[in-house]
């Protein structure tokens, strides 16, 4: 029953992200959804579970999206999440705005890094400069208008512990 949460936001997101956002085009770029969750799971959880949320949610997608090796998702993901859990475990109460700069940011970096990793593995195209400032600019804004909501999924999902394994309410 544990799992259970976290698998049904997951899956959400990846029905989501593979026929809404899939289709939709925003000034000739498509957003990354997905990037949310490990991205609210690093904020609210810190580096391990940003870095475990990223991997699992890196390879769901990849099992799902064509045209990439598995594993791609799954290592710019892990990436994002362990970043962002690192950077807020100096922070101890933000303001509102704070995890939406740090959505913004992440999202930004996090396409920045896939496309480093699918040029270095030989996927050809997401290199292009103008179409990936284009990209990064497209998924940080929408990742950023919605992190807040989605922090309030991951807390609902994947609520923190204590170190008895009890959980602590949300």
């Amino acid at each position: 029953m544990k799992y259970a949460r976290p698998a049904f936001v997951l899956f959400v997101l990846i029905t989501l992200q593979t026929t809404l956002f899939a289709d939709l085009d925003l000034f000739g770029a498509k957003g990354d959804i997905t990037m949310l969750l490990p991205i609210a799971a690093g904020i609210t959880g810190g580096r391990e579970r940003g870095a475990i949320v990223g991997f699992i949610t890196g390879l769901c997608l990849d099992l799902v999206v064509h045209g990439t090796p598995t594993g791609f998702f799954a290592l710019g993901y892990t990436l994002v999440g362990y970043v962002v859990g690192m950077l807020q475990a100096g922070v101890l109460r933000a303001a509102w705005w704070i995890p939406v700069l740090t959505a913004f940011g992440a999202s930004a970096l996090g396409v920045l890094t896939l496309a480093v990793v699918g040029k270095f593995i030989g996927i050809e195209g997401l290199f292009v400069v103008n179409h990936l400032v284009r990209v990064a600019l497209v998924v940080a804004v929408l990742n950023a208008l919605l992190i807040l909501p989605m922090i309030r999924v991951t807390k609902w999902a994947m609520p923190a512990t204590t170190r008895s394994g009890r959980m602590v309410p949300v």
